[in-house]
């Protein structure tokens, strides 16, 4: 009997108002975001490129002595302009070209294995199937999607309004900034408005830092493997420098997964020969970029361990597809440091009382 009575005892959880209001607001956002997903991903770009162009604003303020919205229209308007005359005049060929070897990727995968220095064993492998079928997936599915984008077909309009929504939302956030960070700082206390406007200055290095120097070095990365595939006699030279960059955008595994695209083409191609000198390339350029490049252009716009680089562009990645997966660096970056500024009094606290107990005589540390 007591033991009825015991398992039909209620439990009551009692939650604070505070607490209960944060999780229905959490669970909102989530809906909301869902339910206004690419208009949601539209102001994102936006607000994250406006950060991006942020020191470039400062540097052309300094330079010329305009006022920051002219500055920033100069800035971004001229960029926008610049884009689009280099898509004009280089989209259409490079896009061929990627589309090209894309189109015979199953022929030179199936020649890759009718090589006779690939082992048979592997050649006729179940694994090397799976990469002929899908080869033969990508050939057929990327090629068609990358036409209908270079035959603007019935879309433009919906990708000019885009672009123009992004460019305008990266523009008036630039002009304002100034005004938010004051509003800002009026409904926070003295000392607390210095603590988060300078969260907000680091959040600002970081991005821009990060993405300007991404962008040099994967045009840096492309150049070098391209340039080095039309040496050794590829005709794919040209799209497999584009691949090589874009990928070499993806922290830590693009350029890993690069090699892994430009070697066995360059071995179905030209030989065993050619693929060895395409892989000592990509090696060597991997380490200079690693510890030459990175650090001299980015320095340490981010401070993240190779592992939640990793967990971060598998997170935002699923989140945001691959834009998630190019932006995962800087996001995570932004994160870390709310958190560093979070728990920043937390451990000033733990310092101390590791320093008192170590000035103590080492006796244990206060609980």
């Amino acid at each position: 009997m007591e033991t009825t009575e015991a398992s039909r005892r209620r439990i009551e959880l009692l939650l604070p108002a505070r607490t209960l209001l944060a999780i229905l607001a959490v669970i909102g956002l989530a809906v909301a975001f869902r339910a206004i997903g690419d208009t949601f991903l539209i102001v994102f770009i936006g607000i994250f490129l406006a950060l991006v162009f942020e020191y470039p604003v400062r540097f052309v303020m300094a330079k010329t002595r305009m006022s920051r919205g002219l500055a920033a229209t100069v800035t971004v308007l001229g960029t926008a302009i610049a884009v689009f005359a280099l898509m004009l005049l280089l989209l259409v060929p490079l896009v061929g070209s990627v589309r090209d070897f894309l189109q015979d990727l199953p022929q030179t995968v199936q020649s890759l294995r009718a090589s006779d220095e690939l082992p048979s064993w592997l050649a006729d492998s179940g694994a090397a199937g799976n990469v002929q079928d899908g080869a033969q997936e990508v050939s057929v599915s990327v090629p068609d999607a990358i036409s209908a984008v270079l035959g603007i077909a019935g879309s433009f309009f919906g990708v000019f309004l885009a672009a123009f929504t992004i460019l305008f939302i990266c523009l008036f956030l630039l002009s304002d900034i100034v005004n938010l960070k004051r509003s800002l700082a009026s409904v926070l206390m003295p000392g607390e408005d210095d603590r988060w406007l300078d969260v907000w200055e680091r959040v600002t290095t970081s991005i821009s830092r990060w993405a300007i120097g991404v962008v040099i070095i994967a045009t840096i990365a492309g150049t070098t493997q391209g340039m080095t595939a039309w040496l050794l006699g590829s005709s794919y030279a040209v799209g497999l420098g584009v691949i090589a960059g874009l990928l070499d955008m993806i922290p830590n595994i693009g350029a890993t997964i690069a090699g892994f695209i430009l070697v066995p083409t360059l071995w179905a191609e030209e030989g065993v020969t050619a693929a060895i000198i395409m892989l000592v390339v990509v090696l060597v350029y991997q380490q200079v970029e690693n510890n030459i490049l990175t650090p001299k252009i980015q320095g340490k716009a981010v401070e993240l361990s190779g592992f939640f680089i990793i967990v971060a562009v598998t997170l935002f990645g699923a989140l945001l597809g691959v834009l998630g997966a190019l932006t995962a660096v800087p996001l995570a970056a932004t994160i870390q440091i709310f958190i560093q500024e979070l728990t920043k009094a937390r451990r000033e606290k733990v310092a101390e009382a590791r320093a008192a107990a170590a000035s103590g005589g080492g006796g244990a540390a206060p609980v």
